[in-house]
């Protein structure tokens, strides 16, 4: 079975990464088969620093809100507030307690120093203000977004004062009510008032995009584009209370195909900016179709947010997934040899690049074993992707951050 595998092998590097992919892609995606593990964050990091040094990129995106992902963009761009207080407010998710993710932002302040705007890194977050227990209230959006309108266009336009916003949101506690969660009726995403604000943030939306012109040189592209990220994710986190408060079986399908597609959004909208690398677990940066399994319902499947964004994008969109050989301190060991991370794990490289399509051709009908793995926190590579990834970064050990 390891016939020829040792020729698909690279070391992990940005050029040999580069030289997998049929064209430069505009979004190079780096996926994780787990999360809080500095030795991942770490490579990520070093692949950043090596295509912002060799191939020009100016941009990075990961698996955190993308609101809150602003507090770090304005420090990185113009050194707003300490890294302390970034750390604190610029990551959902605890991703701000990671000492990578620490170093990552110090790292981009540090390279921006002194360069001039257009030069300089940027840093977005690709997922909604959404967590496991909760979705935000749409309150910080929606005003965010009527501010800007109503500070730049006659209040004639606008569809409502930011009153009414304000009478129809009431308290944000009505919207994070964590029961809502697993009880639709403790959602008020289909309240009368719901609705109206769905009606309301749409027609903001179209505002919005009716007087582009005027807005960009009223204002600048940056502010412009701040916009239209609070537009879109007001939509969707209406969407997604709407979606909570669904009593039909299909209802987690829907709510994990509608953070998919807010993931799916964002990412688009960085991919204009020019060439970006995004991190973010591998079920949401491939090309397939994802799975989960919750509680006893049945196998639940949704588009990821990769495949929306490959379906655009084509050729300009490029998906490396990670595939871990142990995570000890998780009581992940040693892959049995017929899996795929079993076989990468023969190898002598600690951690490499591997052609994924040439694997897949190298393997012919000898098909790998699905890993299973004992700890619930790590999704193995699943071996029917191989052909549908530019590449397979793999990682022999990870040992305890």
């Amino acid at each position: 079975m390891a016939t020829g595998i040792s020729d698909t092998t690279h070391a992990f590097e940005a050029a040999a990464v580069m030289k997998l992919l049929p064209a430069p892609p505009r979004l190079l995606a780096l996926g994780e088969p787990t999360h809080g593990e500095d030795t991942l964050l770490d490579l990520r990091n070093e692949l950043f620093r090596q295509l912002v040094e060799q191939e020009g990129y100016r941009t990075i995106a990961i698996e955190s809100d993308c609101v809150m992902g602003l507090v770090v963009d304005d420090y990185v761009t113009s050194g707003t507030g300490t890294l302390d207080e970034v750390m604190e407010h610029g990551f959902s998710h605890g991703w701000g307690a990671s000492a990578a993710n620490r170093e990552l932002v110090r790292w981009m302040r540090a390279h921006n120093d002194g360069l001039p705007t257009s030069e300089r890194l940027r840093f977005a977050g690709a997922d909604g203000p959404l967590e496991i227990t909760h979705a935000a209230s749409p309150r910080q959006t929606l005003t965010a977004l009527h501010g800007y309108l109503a500070a730049h266009l006659d209040v004639e336009l606008l569809p409502c004062t930011a009153e009414t916003l304000d009478r129809l949101l009431g308290t944000d506690d009505r919207w994070t009510h964590p029961a809502a969660m697993t009880d639709p009726s403790q959602s008020v995403g289909r309240s009368a008032e719901a609705s109206r604000l769905r009606l309301l943030a749409d027609d903001l939306v179209a505002l919005l995009d009716a007087q582009t012109p005027h807005l960009i040189t009223a204002t600048s592209r940056d502010d412009w584009d701040r916009a239209r990220l609070y537009g879109r994710t007001a939509v969707g986190l209406l969407r997604y209370h709407y979606g909570m408060a669904d009593t039909s079986p299909a209802r987690m399908t829907r709510l994990l195909g509608l953070r998919d597609q807010m993931m799916a959004d964002n990412l688009l909208a960085v991919a204009e900016r020019g060439p970006a690398l995004v991190h973010a677990h591998n079920s949401h940066l491939q090309r397939e179709k994802s799975t989960m399994r919750l509680w006893d319902q049945p196998l639940l499947e949704w588009w990821s947010a990769g495949a929306i964004v490959n379906a655009h994008l084509g050729e300009k969109y490029a998906f490396l997934a990670t595939a871990l050989g142990t995570i000890r301190h998780q009581g992940v060991d040693a892959p049995s040899p017929d899996t795929v991370e079993g076989l990468l794990y023969a190898l002598p490289e600690d951690r490499c690049v591997i052609d994924a399509p040439r694997l897949a051709t190298a393997l012919g009908d000898t098909r790998p074993a699905p890993r299973v793995s004992p700890w619930f926190g790590y999704a193995p590579f699943d071996p029917a992707h191989l052909a549908g990834s530019d590449g397979l970064v793999f990682v022999k050990d990870v040992p305890q951050s």
